[in-house]
């Protein structure tokens, strides 16, 4: 297939943001897109790997605001590509904290922790809205110190603090969640969706670093905070947890914060696979990376120990994603305040020239989810074709547009790498993800 040297859009990234983005513009008639992907996979932050005889997920797990008033249009996705999902109730958690040696705490001082850890993250909440005193929050609240409250506010603050501030997903589109079960994964979705526009093209991108200027974007990608979320997986020989109803998630308390502290077993997602999952974020994510996977394997098998005996089971196998360490991600979704200066999302999300920025990180409203990946797309592409309509009829006219869905979160402000990007992925669909191998024209795109 011929490679047009010239197009309207140039599309950075092919994760969900990227895909709805093309996918719009395919709808409205522009079909000279380009769409410039560094992995060898479309989907971006949703990625399935067979692991166990499974398909687990690396990234994005969940479809999160179900059952409301209004549609998520993920879970529309999901419908339409018949995708299997289980449900998924956190809200039994507190009651299955164990402690190192192996007793559950007794579900009164678990919910009276619970209780006290909520209110004092509401007290801090309206503390910073009211004044925004940071040394006002140290005044009036607690800071947690015993190993169940450690865990307890392991669990409000680094999963999303659902129940201590209402947000926008489950006030909008529901508060159910839905377990992604399938074997063809979550990007299935992604490929029925892209399955009539997308073209691949195998080749080489030798295009040189192209780099932002602009005093401003640079200022507000540095101010994002980005979450590292790792799943790690272990397989077992066979079951020696809980399996029974409101068993599915558990605690373990420890007295360093986040120390494989979140756990689920996958036999509600597939039943007899004996497989468990433990969650780490941020600095022990970071920790659990840099080290070897058997170090890992030593350190949650001692975990898992002093909650369930010293004759469990070693695990017969261990999976862990690194996102961080991943040079086209550095992170796995961005993660705004509950009270976000208003200028850095703005800045965030504001073009520069003829570059437009989306992804999660630019929904206002569902920041780190994939829905947030999904509308800002839908948002983004619609402002960007405004802006096209009113180009029509002028001398620029071939001059590209540049929409970056992943820029704000790469860490690295270029166009492509460095480095040459071969053996591109083939969409196991009827037509192709199409890449340039020639140089882009982009006179005016960088400012």
């Amino acid at each position: 297939m011929a490679t047009p040297r010239r197009c309207s859009v140039v599309i950075v990234g092919a994760g969900i943001s990227g895909l709805t983005a093309a996918k719009v513009l395919s709808e409205n008639g522009v079909d000279d897109v380009m769409i410039l992907e560094a992995s060898d996979k479309i989907g971006g932050r949703i990625r399935k790997e067979e692991f166990g005889g499974v398909t687990v997920e690396l990234g994005a797990g969940w479809i999160a605001g179900v059952g409301g008033k209004q549609s998520n249009p993920v879970w529309e996705l999901a419908l339409q590509s018949n995708l299997r999902t289980c449900f998924s109730d956190y809200s039994n958690a507190r009651y299955n904290i164990y402690d190192p040696s192996g007793k559950i705490f007794p579900s009164g001082i678990a919910a009276d922790s619970y209780k006290k850890a909520v209110d004092s993250a509401i007290q801090k909440l309206r503390s910073q809205e009211g004044n925004n005193n940071h040394e006002s929050f140290a005044e009036t609240t607690s800071t947690p110190k015993t190993p169940i409250e450690l865990a307890i506010d392991f669990i409000l603050h680094d999963f999303e603090m659902a129940e201590v501030e209402p947000i926008s997903t489950y006030v909008d589109f529901g508060e159910r969640e839905f377990l992604v079960a399938d074997e063809r994964g979550y990007e299935h979705l992604l490929y029925k969706m892209a399955e009539n526009f997308l073209f691949t093209s195998e080749g080489k991108i030798t295009d040189s670093r192209l780099e932002l200027n602009t005093r401003w974007k640079m200022e507000a990608i540095r101010n994002l905070d980005v979450m590292v979320y790792t799943k790690i997986f272990l397989k077992f020989p066979y079951k020696f947890w809980p399996c029974e109803p409101e068993k599915e998630f558990f605690i373990y308390a420890h007295e360093r914060r986040g120390y494989y502290t979140f756990w689920q077993h996958m036999e509600n997602a597939y039943p007899g696979s004996n497989i468990l999952v433990v969650t780490l974020t941020n600095g022990e994510s970071k920790r659990v990376e840099s080290q070897s996977d058997q170090e890992t394997l030593r350190e949650a098998m001692q975990v898992l120990r002093n909650m369930f005996g010293p004759d469990i089971p070693d695990a017969t196998d261990i999976l862990v994603p690194r996102w961080w360490n991943n040079r086209f991600q550095r992170g796995s979704y961005s993660n705004y305040p509950i009270y976000v200066n208003h200028q850095l999302v703005h800045d965030i999300k504001e073009p520069v020239g003829r570059i437009f920025f989306t992804g999660e990180h630019t929904s206002e409203k569902f920041s780190g989810y994939v829905h947030g990946g999904y509308l800002s797309g839908i948002d983004t592409t619609n402002a960007l074709l405004e802006e096209m309509r009113k180009d029509d009829g002028r001398k620029n006219e071939s001059q590209a547009f540049l929409l970056e869905p992943l820029l704000a979160l790469t860490g690295s402000l270029t166009l492509t790498q460095a480095e040459t990007v071969s053996s591109l992925h083939k969409c196991d669909i009827p037509r192709q993800l199409f890449l340039s191998n020639s140089k882009l024209g982009l006179p005016e795109a960088i400012l």
